[in-house]
C-alpha cells in the first residue's frame, strides 16, 4: 500500500481541515454559541462530507474528514450519517437512526445517531457486513487521531506562551521531552489508522476487522496519553472548565468505547 495522500485526498483534507478551523469551537465557551453550530451544521451537510461512501468515497478519504474535524472538535454529527450512508448504499434503501446516548462525556457531539449494530446489517452478506463494522471501527481511529493531534497542538501553543522562572515552558527539557513523546504517539497513530483505512476497501472483510481492530487499540492508548500530557502541559489550568484539553480528553473517550475492542480479541500476533 501506498501511505501517501493523492492530490485530490490532500486537497479534502485541506477542505475538511478550513471548515474545522473556521467553524469548530475556539474555546469552550463557544461549544454554547448555537449560532455558530447552525452555520456549521449547514457547511457539513453543504460540502457532502455526510454522503462520501454513496459518492464514491474510499475509506481512507472518510478517514481524512474524520480525523480533521475531531481535530478541530466539529460538534455537530459525522460519524453516525456517514456509517448511515455507507449502510444505505450498501442496501439500497434509507436505514433507520436513532441518536446515541452520549451527551454526557462528548460535548462535542462527534458521536450523535451512531448505531453501534443497526438491524440493517443482517440483510447484507457477511463480507459487506464485516465491511461496514471494519470502516466503522477505522472511523473511530480516525476520530482518536484527530483529537490527539488537536490536544498535543494546544499543548505545543500554550507551552509557547506559559512562563515560569522568567523562560516559557517549552524551553524546559522536561516539557520537551513530553511533547516529543506524544508526537512520536501521534505519528504511530497514523501509520496503523492509514493501513486500516486502506484495508476498508482493498483486504477481505474479516481481515480488514482485524487490521481495524489492531489500530482501534493503538490509537485509543495513545490518544489517551496524548490527552493526559496535554492535560499536565497545562498544570492547573487543565484541570479547569475552562481548558478545552478536557474537551479533547472526553471525545477521546467517549470514541474509544463505541465499538471497543479489548487485546484478546485480536489475533494477530498470536498462535
Amino acid at each position: 500500500m501506498d501511505v501517501r495522500l493523492t492530490s485530490e485526498q490532500q486537497q479534502l483534507r485541506d477542505a475538511a481541515a478550513k471548515l474545522a478551523d473556521d467553524l469548530g469551537p475556539g474555546s469552550v465557551a463557544d461549544l454554547d454559541d448555537e449560532s455558530r453550530r447552525v452555520r456549521l451544521e449547514k457547511a457539513v451537510e453543504d460540502t457532502g462530507f455526510r454522503t462520501l461512501r454513496s459518492d464514491g468515497a474510499s475509506g481512507v478519504e472518510v478517514a481524512i474528514v474524520a480525523e480533521e474535524f475531531a481535530r478541530g472538535l466539529v460538534d455537530v454529527p459525522f460519524i453516525g450519517p456517514v456509517l448511515a450512508d455507507d449502510l444505505r448504499r450498501a442496501l439500497g434503501h434509507e436505514p433507520s437512526a436513532a441518536p446515541a446516548d452520549d451527551e454526557a462525556v462528548d460535548l462535542t457531539k462527534s458521536l450523535a445517531g451512531v448505531i453501534e449494530s443497526p438491524l440493517e446489517l443482517g440483510e447484507l452478506t457477511e463480507e459487506d457486513a464485516g465491511r461496514w463494522r471494519a470502516l466503522a471501527l477505522t472511523v473511530t481511529c480516525a476520530d482518536l487521531v484527530g483529537a490527539a493531534r488537536g490536544a498535543h497542538t494546544l499543548a505545543c501553543e500554550y507551552a509557547k506562551v506559559r512562563e515560569q522562572y522568567g523562560a516559557t515552558i517549552g524551553s524546559y527539557q522536561a516539557i520537551g521531552h513530553l511533547l516529543a513523546e506524544s508526537l512520536a504517539l501521534i505519528e504511530g497513530s497514523i501509520s496503523v489508522l492509514r493501513h486500516a483505512a486502506w484495508a476498508v476497501d482493498e483486504l477481505p472483510s474479516a481481515e480488514a476487522i482485524e487490521v481495524a481492530r489492531v489500530a482501534k487499540i493503538y490509537c485509543a492508548r495513545a490518544a489517551l496519553t496524548v490527552c493526559e500530557t496535554s492535560i499536565q502541559v497545562h498544570g492547573g489550568i487543565g484541570n479547569t472548565w475552562e481548558c478545552l484539553a478536557h474537551v479533547y480528553l472526553r471525545r477521546v473517550l467517549s470514541a474509544t468505547e463505541t465499538w471497543p475492542v479489548k487485546l484478546e480479541e485480536l489475533t494477530i500476533g498470536f498462535p
